[in-house]
């Protein structure tokens, strides 16, 4: 089995792969000061949840966006399974040919991602990854990265709007009835939802206008399926790409 872990800002995701097939997902927050011991310990007990053991494991994975956790799963894989998981970054095999400035800034959460859709799907490609940020990856049509863009994603916004005002209640994060709120809850409901949807829309278009071609359009992360239902152009709904991505990655170099 192949033990592939997505490192966030606010969620931590698991995948156990049983040969090609996603056998599991789990997630657990994501806390900058807990130790490699802490995280060995929350890592055996939720394999152990859904029946795996520590011995089963052949390999496993890793890419993150919070650098000072990289070291701390990577401790905590080592413990439970005996073996250094591959992590991503400088020097692992991808295959993508990465066409911006400057290559190694790029998130391996991205990387991965890219590396799924180019395999999954036709290019070009557009991908918006719905989680802490919302963040647009381009593919071309000959399957090179060419940037993309960076957005405050729904769970900051919502932040921003509780924190910053004095009389703004905290929610839920849901599709309310109508786009004209009649009260403050659906009124801040109809702009983290339907305007979320509407960024998906308007980026799609201004980056298929500079593109000069339609694309296929994914979306991933926690938030993604709410949003989706709720855009106008047909978006491609892919739960665990990332995870996808690096199973493939971890294939390469095995």
């Amino acid at each position: 089995m192949l033990l592939a872990i997505d490192v966030g800002n606010s969620n931590i995701t698991l995948g156990v792969f049983q040969g090609d097939a996603l056998k599991f997902v789990a997630r657990i927050a994501t806390d900058k000061a807990k130790t490699g011991d802490q995280y060995a310990i929350e890592l055996r007990d939720m394999v152990d949840l859904y029946g795996v053991s520590t011995e089963d494991f052949s390999g496993a994975i890793i890419s993150s966006v919070v650098p000072v956790l990289a070291s701390s799963l990577k401790q905590a894989v080592t413990k439970l399974t005996g073996f250094t998981p591959i992590v991503l970054g400088p020097g692992i095999k991808t295959g993508l040919n990465i066409k911006i400035d400057n290559p190694g800034q790029l998130g391996a959460d991205l990387v991965a991602g890219a590396v799924a859709a180019i395999h999954l799907y036709p290019c070009p490609c557009i991908i918006y990854d719905l989680g802490t940020a919302t963040t647009i990856t381009v593919i071309d049509k000959n399957q090179n990265f060419i940037g993309g863009a960076i957005c405050a994603g729904i769970a900051i916004s919502l932040d921003a709007l509780v924190t910053r005002t004095a009389q703004l209640p905290q929610i839920s994060i849901e599709t309310p009835d109508s786009a004209i709120g009649k009260n403050t809850i659906d009124s801040m409901k109809s702009g983290l939802v339907f305007g979320q949807a509407a960024l998906l829309d308007g980026m799609t278009e201004r980056m298929e206008d500079q593109l000069g071609e339609k694309a296929t359009v994914i979306a991933t992360g926690g938030l993604a399926k709410e949003i989706v239902a709720n855009c106008k152009r047909n978006i491609v709904y892919s739960d665990n790409l990332i995870l996808l991505g690096l199973k493939m990655i971890y294939d390469k170099n095995k």
